[in-house]
């Protein structure tokens, strides 16, 4: 679904959504800085993305529980929430946030929060169950108190996006879905030449199979030595639309049968055929996989605002799996202090680019970085033009200790003056786990003295708490001082839910 500007309809939907933009600036110019502000946030936690691949990641659906850490905004007094999800969400995990708010009582918020719910546990975007369900549509209209500026907020922004903030009318903060292109592994590819910023070896605007076959035997006459090559769909995520070539196992002749048999999907259960047909279907890449004895993932978090203003918000190194070092498995804040100050001025050179072409709102850049004579080359990898995995654990540190960081140094600063670290994962997972819900949960952290200590400001904060009972599987934030105590915290909690949940 997109605009077409010879469609008279659809050139009207445009004109409507361009006029929410110019009122989403007046907001931010009025509204925004002013914590007693009447305001209204709609939180739409779709993920809005391809449902056969969304449908490899185990308990996806509660990763609409990621965006709960933006309840910490009704820690201004005159702010309501209306948060949307798939299914209903235990009481127990709603009051596990609001009880974190600082000078706010768990009942002044509660009371400004509208929970709604489509009791659909189908893998469909969540939005487009919304838009399936008129009186739900309506329900929201009701709960935008008179006087309120209200806006609407997401994971990512498509076409669907686009047509909840029309029927509500009010304006959406993320960067529209007629600029998705720049975020797909193509299109990053683009920006990034754009920039002037190294990236690896590779071709672009990959149609088919056959395409793909040809990139590859291209790249190898260019880099004899290289040993593999990774396959990506432009719109896959957390590398599960990735797939690895290795031009050793396959040998030197490379036919369809042969790229057949050695492409290797990281995604569990994704077959060749299917692959081919999401490159059919979406197009994608071919690039040279980087290999280096000392390597890493960092990635850097970015957010244009309304007014074109650009703020690198934070760093990280990202912790990827060990099989194929291709899938997000969590990450550390900040990224290495002895790079992060380098990817932060690459992040911010890739901001400029998509602010010209009028992106807004949060994105993420991943690089690989390998350390070569003492001097780390950093490659840029794909930009995420939305919320991501490093998006929620760093909103929850901001949020409870109301610090900043400062990407020329790569520190993150308190009012206290405390420098804080965090680890933090989505894929902490155990049978075991299935034993407990989330009041079990909240009741052994408290009673080993890992929950989160505001006066500390130290300790360990859960996420995806719904897919615990189901799944065993559950996210977590661990605050401390120092990378150590951060990592310390970690494998505490590991060690208490292993031996909790023993036999």
């Amino acid at each position: 679904m997109e605009y077409d500007t010879n469609d008279a309809s659809a050139a009207n939907a445009q004109a409507r959504f361009d006029a929410l933009r110019g009122e989403l600036i007046t907001q931010f110019k009025h509204y925004f800085p002013d914590d007693m502000a009447l305001k209204t946030v709609i939180i739409v936690p779709s993920q809005s993305l391809d449902p056969e691949i969304l449908a490899k990641v185990k308990g996806i659906i509660h990763y609409e529980e990621r965006l709960l850490c933006l309840l910490l905004l009704l820690r201004m007094p005159r702010t309501r929430i209306i948060y949307l999800s798939s299914m209903p969400i235990d009481d127990t995990i709603i009051d596990y946030y609001l009880h974190l708010l600082p000078g706010v009582t768990v009942r002044h918020a509660r009371q400004r929060l509208t929970l709604l719910s489509c009791h659909d546990t189908s893998n469909r975007p969540l939005t487009q169950k919304i838009l399936d369900r008129p009186r739900l549509i309506e329900k929201i209209r009701n709960s935008i108190l008179p006087g309120h500026a209200a806006h609407m907020s997401g994971f990512n922004i498509t076409y669907l996006e686009h047509e909840l903030a029309l029927q509500l009318g009010v304006p959406l903060y993320g960067c529209p879905a007629y600029l998705a292109y720049w975020g797909t592994k193509t299109g990053s590819r683009e920006i990034f030449r754009r920039a002037g910023l190294p990236m690896p070896p590779g071709y672009e605007h990959l149609e088919n199979m056959a395409e793909v076959l040809e990139a590859l035997r291209e790249l190898k006459k260019e880099y004899p030595s290289l040993s593999k090559a990774v396959v990506k769909l432009n719109d896959g995520f957390s590398g599960e639309g990735n797939a690895i070539f290795s031009y050793e196992a396959a040998g030197a002749d490379l036919n369809e049968d042969v790229l057949r048999q050695h492409l290797k999907m990281v995604a569990n259960d994704l077959t060749y055929d299917v692959f081919a047909e999401k490159i059919a279907l979406m197009g994608g890449i071919v690039e040279a996989f980087i290999g280096g004895e000392e390597k890493s993932s960092p990635s850097v978090q970015c957010r244009i605002n309304p007014l074109k203003q650009i703020e690198v918000l934070s760093s990280h190194d990202q912790l990827l799996d060990a099989e194929t070092g291709q899938i997000y498995l969590g990450c550390t804040f900040p990224a290495n202090r002895a790079y992060s100050h380098e990817i932060g001025k690459m992040g911010y050179q890739v901001a400029e680019e998509l602010s010209r072409l009028g992106a807004i709102g949060r994105f993420g850049v991943d690089f690989i970085s390998v350390k070569q004579d003492n001097r780390w080359q950093h490659y840029a990898i794909e930009i995420n033009l939305r919320k991501g995995g490093t998006t929620h654990p760093y909103i929850m540190l901001q949020f409870l200790t109301d610090g900043y960081y400062d990407h020329h140094t790569g520190i993150y600063h308190t009012p206290s003056g405390r420098n804080l670290h965090y680890l933090a994962t989505d894929c902490l997972q155990s049978e075991s786990y299935k034993t407990l819900t989330p009041e079990d949960l909240m009741d052994i952290a408290i009673c080993n003295h890992i929950h989160y200590n505001a006066t500390k400001q130290e300790g360990v904060m859960f996420h995806l708490l719904g897919a615990l009972p189901e799944h065993g599987k559950l996210g977590m934030v661990c605050i401390g001082a120092t990378p150590e105590r951060a990592e310390e915290l970690y494998r505490q909690t590991v060690a208490v839910l292993d031996k909790e949940t023993a036999g």
